[in-house]
């Protein structure tokens, strides 16, 4: 929006529930909170100071980095960046596009409950495959499918992945990313499938998956699948990769939708016989890592029309049994007014957002607390009736680089 600062010039878009306007940092601070700050200033040695400021969230580092000289310094240092990583971690953020064809929009900080305008690197339209994993995002390209760039949000570092050889086009693809927080590397994993020339039931299948130590892909798996076809969903947890696959119409299957989980270790083979039934007929399922735990958000269809959603649940997947975590419940259901039969949702640590393609209504539900909330209003509001919406989630972090 015109006349708004970026993230990165320190810009809080700070949404007031009754004018609605942004206030910028200066705005938001008191001559109390000054004098506060330079008492503890003089009292305090370098090291303390440093783990204390460690543990504020991102936002209040980066406002903390223009208190003084001393404190820039101070969360500008490596050593900072050392005490910073051993915080176990923040809570997640959801950026939500505003436009359907420009990479543009704001990131919703649930711990302060703002938001904030970030320019995304890489990214050039929002319909590109993204996925996350301990700040990092992985972007793919949407026609060739084979341009990758990995980059952190919040310090806006990005890197190019080297292209994937073979296989350019695909009718399906499912990316992930899975980052080791302990040595800092990486491994994307995409799931591709295409069908058979003339055979409307069985589709190619491979999975490639490229280690951020030796910066090389290797395609793992080719299999052919009947009666079911890949699709865009997949997540890597604990070394598993999940990948939901979708009926083509052929045999009996009661539900559209089934799981897949294959090993990235021991690369475990033929797919079909990991095949996990989902919990009830959904119209959309989405997959998320929470905890190291597998985590689905799936749109729960009529008993006599599967394709129509009347609501949303969520589920844990438990060896090979689902638990049902919550229900949404109707009045947050009705909340969104018109919902799609499917939807954007992501999530990662205790929180998970969902939003309806049709609205910048954003909605999150805490794991741990079993709470549902609306965040705070986004700073956009519809203008055409036809405007898309979507998102994804993020942990902010500041020492994590591709």
């Amino acid at each position: 929006m015109e006349g708004e600062s970026s993230w990165i010039s320190h810009y809080l878009d700070d949404i007031s529930k009754d004018n609605g306007e942004f206030d910028t940092f200066s705005e938001l601070s008191d001559e109390s909170n000054k004098e506060a700050v330079v008492s503890v200033d003089l009292i305090l040695p370098d090291d303390l100071l440093e783990r204390i400021l460690a543990y504020l969230p991102i936002a209040s580092i980066f406002r903390a980095g223009s208190v003084c000289k001393r404190w820039h310094e101070i969360v500008s240092s490596r050593r900072f960046l050392w005490n910073f990583s051993h915080v176990l971690s923040q809570k997640p953020w959801y950026f939500m596009f505003t436009s359907s064809d420009e990479p543009v929009g704001y990131a919703y900080d649930p711990i302060l409950r703002k938001w904030y305008s970030i320019d995304l690197p890489c990214i050039q339209t929002p319909s590109w495959f993204i996925s996350s994993s301990c700040g990092l995002v992985c972007f793919m390209d949407n026609d060739s499918r084979s341009e990758l760039y990995i980059c952190n949000p919040i310090t806006r570092l990005c890197k190019k992945i080297e292209e994937l050889p073979g296989l350019r086009f695909s009718d399906y693809s499912a990316l992930a990313i899975s980052v080791n927080r302990t040595l800092r590397n990486y491994t994307i994993s995409i799931v591709k499938s295409k069908q058979v020339p003339g055979n409307f039931f069985q589709w190619d299948l491979s999975i490639h998956i490229y280690e951020s130590e030796t910066m090389m892909w290797m395609t793992s798996l080719t299999e052919v699948l009947t009666g079911w076809r890949g699709g865009d969903e997949s997540v890597v947890c604990g070394g598993v990769l999940y990948f939901l696959i979708y009926s083509t119409g052929v045999g009996t299957s009661e539900n559209r939708h089934g799981l897949i989980t294959y090993n990235l270790t021991s690369c475990s083979a033929p797919l079909i016989r990991s095949f996990i039934p989902v919990p009830g007929p959904l119209t959309c399922g989405r997959l998320m890592n929470i905890r190291e735990k597998l985590v689905m958000v799936g749109g729960i269809g009529k008993q006599d029309r599967p394709d129509i959603i009347k609501g949303i649940g969520i589920w844990e997947l438990n060896g090979r049994d689902w638990h049902e975590v919550a229900k949404m419940p109707h009045k947050y259901f009705q909340g969104f007014g018109e919902f799609d039969d499917v939807f954007a949702s992501s999530g990662t640590d205790d929180l998970i957002y969902i939003q309806s393609y049709g609205a910048p209504a954003l909605l999150v539900f805490d794991m741990k607390l079993k709470q549902w909330k609306w965040s705070q209003r986004c700073p956009v509001s519809k203008k055409f009736p036809l405007q898309l919406f979507t998102g994804f989630c993020f942990e902010p972090r500041l020492e994590i680089a591709p």
